[in-house]
């Protein structure tokens, strides 16, 4: 793991309340991850607006019977089809599908 850097924040007090109220509902375990989260979140955000290339992978598990689900999902892959560089669908057993969508935008 890399240095730790220890530094002081200064808040209002209601949006301090706001943030712990935040740090709560996303179960994290003290103010620095989640200020880490948002800063990593925010630098991230900015590298895709920045023209960058990115690419990440969509994980579905579902079951296959359900109504209209797999057309669904087949038509947004066609509607998305120049992010989408593979897929992957994996029949888990009879009722469950296993399904790895690559995407990549440069």
């Amino acid at each position: 793991m890399s240095e730790l850097i220890r530094f002081g924040v200064s808040l209002e007090k209601e949006l301090l309340h706001k943030f712990d109220k935040h740090i709560k509902k996303e179960n994290y375990t003290n103010r620095s991850n989640a200020i880490a989260d948002l800063i990593r979140d925010k630098l991230i955000k900015q590298e895709w607006a920045e023209d960058k290339e990115v690419a990440g992978a969509i994980i579905m598990v579902f079951d296959h019977h359900q109504r209209d689900l797999v057309n669904n999902l087949t038509n947004i892959q066609h509607d998305y089809h120049k992010y989408i560089i593979s897929s992957q669908h994996i029949h888990l057993d009879h009722d469950n599908c296993f399904e790895i969508v690559v995407v990549k935008e440069n």
